[in-house]
């Protein structure tokens, strides 16, 4: 507690709550973190910490995200093509028990685990002199600062901390100020054999190897911690540095890790905390804010409402649980998305995992590890949409090293040319099937995940990352499909198989019960979206040989979506009874979401057949884990029901969000938030199929409102203003200058920024199509009647 003047650091604190920031852009609570789940995330990509805020002591839980404990990891059976060839013949033959069974046996590895992501370790800040029990709290992040706070006063006295994880400076920072001198203790710790050790009065040590016993040793991790104080002495006792008498103090903890090679971990702390360690704090904190803002203020949301941003968070959550209405909340929980993905996913760091980056267990729920049925690219659906491109670089990147490691597994384990990814791999890269076959049998993780590249392509235009990063692995994912599919014998039909549809089972006519077959839907669409952007991409690059007309000839004689006879889409091959009707899983409507191969203005049908299948996924229970229920957000986005929308929106706030807005699948899994930051923007703004959409899904809920910022394919921002449940005015900004055709929803006028008209160039189920240049903003205003 500092011996200096309230009225000298009042300013101080002011100034810390920008007079810009909207309030609407924070999360409160007025007591401290009893668990985990109530606990405040920051993070630069690869450090992140977990805010605790208690009032005589701290705790951060911290990550370094490649902290994963080691290998073996699952290989490419030798035989395993030779007994797929002979499974689809039983399957042909109706024998699917049978044939499922049969690669169950001699197809799949045996599951390794645990091989888990792995806490960093805790700082733990103890105070000598903390207030007293009754003193007024309050604990917020602020997602326009990316700063974490926690303010005590009673009467003239007070105490503050302030926790950042810098991305200029790669440093967790920590600020202790108060009214009257500080004294404190401050430790590293961990569990599981870490050595903390003093490097000098102001510097502790932590170093430690991620594992799971003697088996699976991992990842080799040093944390420094610097102190840097104001007035006061510094001292070791007990293995903990101690402060005494000091004005105020700042935290500087940096980690190193030996999983990209590096062997001096010691002497690479030192080096990361050369430099922000002769910084004042506020040298370091405004650093921070102007990077992060570079970020996050390129999108803004304004979804009207009364004012709730004096209450805690968890009252808000709260009373939406109890039928309460709060537009606000809704609008934080899309941005609370944004900041995470900026926290967990930066340039040069893994991408974000299940948990995107903070986990507190040594054995996480799935390992933390990538799930690539849906988990992992649901975690990047936001990246493009709400301007965070950067954030989506390490998926990019990770999927060029996956690439590289599925090909022996391509060729060994299926007979196959290009390379293939399974359901799940981790830090290691693995990519071979492993585990059950209702869930490892799935070899299409790749041509998902190369979605990814196109998209990045579609949004941002850069034909440089199309050639060089992006058509390598999009080129190897088709090379493999086209040696995986075969002939139906019946259709004639090109079909994928053995595989499941994620995580779902069937029933045979005898009453046995499979998951395996021949023609998922799933994989049809995939595969189809996969080649479709093959095809794509050839014709931007001007590619034209053997390959692409392969392709071409491929998606030709894929067997496509199905209508069963009481309307709904087909998951398998054949109309079989569903084990689970309620599977949270909903592979089938891949072709809607993410996929554009079902669209509701193309292909009406299929998508009332889409519709229908949600309907009755819902009415049997679908839904109930997070990130699935973010999913159906952004099915009936794509399909136009805005009020359905915005139902699945609320029920994942009431039914599926922990107290600090964390998504519960449960346990916690980020994906969820993603998700729902995706299914929001999807509702307000749409160009998957060639055209711009504003407002394709607006509900009633959001009579009026504002977006700013919003991405859309062809290199577009746009912006968007509405009022009475209607289209007020909208503005695009042409950053490469390409042709845009605009379906704005209602009659209205286009013009350019200064006034001038902009001339349509064809008008035809009403969308506009007209030409622009670089950099040119087009303003469409409504004209009401």
């Amino acid at each position: 507690m500092l011996a200096v003047l309230w009225s000298t650091l009042l300013p101080l604190a002011i100034a810390f709550h920008d007079p810009e920031t909207p309030p609407a852009l924070e999360l409160r609570y007025d007591r401290p973190a009893s668990q985990w789940v109530e606990a405040l995330p920051i993070g630069n990509g690869r450090l992140g910490a977990m805010v605790f805020g208690e009032r005589a002591r701290e705790r951060l839980q911290l990550n370094e995200d490649t902290v994963w404990a080691g290998p073996p990891f699952p290989t490419a059976r030798e035989g395993a093509a030779e007994t797929i060839r002979e499974a689809r013949q039983l399957f042909f033959a109706g024998r699917a028990a049978e044939a499922e069974a049969l690669v169950q046996a001699k197809v799949m590895n045996p599951r390794i685990s645990p091989r888990s992501y792995q806490p960093l370790g805790d700082l733990r800040i103890t105070f000598d002199d903390p207030l007293p029990e009754d003193a007024e709290y309050l604990r917020t992040l602020d997602l326009d600062t990316a700063i974490a706070t926690v303010r005590l006063e009673s009467g003239a006295d007070w105490q503050q901390r302030e926790f950042l994880s810098s991305v200029p400076d790669q440093v967790i920072a920590v600020r202790l100020t108060g009214s009257q001198p500080l004294s404190l203790s401050v430790s590293l710790t961990r569990a599981l054999g870490a050595q903390t050790t003093a490097l000098g009065p102001d510097r502790l040590e932590m170093r430690g190897q991620a594992s799971h016993g003697e088996k699976h040793l991992g990842v080799q991790f040093v944390s420094q911690l610097q102190v840097v104080n104001q007035g006061g002495t510094l001292s070791i006792l007990d293995g903990a540095l101690r402060v005494e008498d000091a004005d105020a103090v700042t935290l500087l903890l940096v980690a190193e890790t030996n999983y990209s090679g590096a062997r001096d971990l010691s002497q690479g702390c030192a080096n990361t905390l050369a430099a922000p360690s002769g910084k004042t704090w506020e040298q370091i904190r405004d650093a921070h804010v102007v990077e992060h803002r570079r970020l996050f203020r390129r999108v803004s949301l304004d979804l009207g409402g009364p004012s709730s941003e004096n209450r805690t968070t968890d009252a808000r959550l709260a009373a939406v649980r109890a039928g309460g209405v709060d537009p606000g909340l809704e609008a934080l929980h899309f941005q609370l998305g944004r900041y995470l993905l900026m926290s967990c996913s930066r340039r040069g760091s893994l991408p974000a995992n299940l948990q995107g980056l903070w986990n507190e267990h040594f054995e996480a729920p799935w390992n933390a590890d990538y799930h690539t049925n849906i988990n992992l690219q649901m975690n990047y659906w936001p990246a493009e949409v709400t301007g965070l491109a950067e954030c989506h670089e390490p998926l990019l990147q990770f999927i060029e090293w996956l690439s590289a490691s599925g090909r022996s597994v391509a060729r060994t384990h299926y007979d196959c040319d290009g390379w293939v990814a399974n359901h799940t791999t981790d830090a290691w890269l693995g990519t071979a099937p492993h585990g059950r076959v209702e869930w490892g049998m799935w070899p299409m993780g790749g041509g998902w995940l190369v979605q990814h590249l196109m998209e990045h392509y579609r949004f941002g235009g850069d034909e440089v990352f199309l050639r060089r990063e992006a058509w390598p692995p999009l080129k190897g994912a088709a090379e493999f499909f086209l040696d995986w599919l075969v002939e139906h014998p019946e259709t004639k039909k090109l079909v994928s198989g053995p595989s499941t549809s994620p995580e779902n089972r069937y029933v045979l006519p005898d009453g046995q019960e499979a998951c395996l077959s021949m023609g998922a839907a799933m994989d049809q669409q995939i595969i189809w979206d996969t080649f479709s952007s093959c095809i794509e991409a050839a014709e931007i690059l001007e590619i034209e040989d053997d390959f692409v007309k392969r392709v071409a000839a491929a998606r030709e004689r894929l067997a496509g979506p199905q209508i069963g006879s009481d309307g709904r889409l087909l998951e398998w091959d054949r109309e079989y009874q569903e084990k689970w009707p309620g599977h949270r899983h909903i592979s089938h409507l891949y072709a809607l979401h993410p996929g554009h191969q079902i669209d509701r203005h193309r292909t009406p049908k299929l998508a009332a057949a889409a519709h229908k299948s949600l309907e009755h996924r819902l009415a049997n229970g679908g839904g109930h884990t997070g990130w699935s229920r973010a999913w159906i957000i952004n099915f009936f986005a794509r399909l136009g029901d805005g009020d359905k929308a915005h139902e699945n929106l609320i029920a994942l706030l009431r039914k599926s969000t922990l107290p600090n807005l964390f998504d519960d699948h449960p346990p916690f899994q980020i994906d969820g938030n993603f998700g729902g930051t995706a299914g929001i923007a999807e509702m307000l703004l749409q160009s998957q199929a060639g055209v711009i959409e504003l407002l394709p899904a607006l509900p009633k809920a959001w009579p009026q409102g504002k977006v700013s910022g919003l991405r859309a394919r062809g290199g577009f921002v746009v912006d968007i203003t509405w009022a009475n449940g209607q289209l007020v005015k909208a503005e695009l900004t042409s950053l490469r200058g390409e042709r845009c055709r605009l379906v704005p929803g209602s009659t209205g006028r286009l013009r350019t920024a200064d006034g001038e008209p902009v001339e349509v160039n064809g008008e035809a189920f009403g969308s506009w199509l007209f030409e622009t240049v670089p950099n040119q903003t087009v303003v469409f205003e409504a004209v009401r009647r």
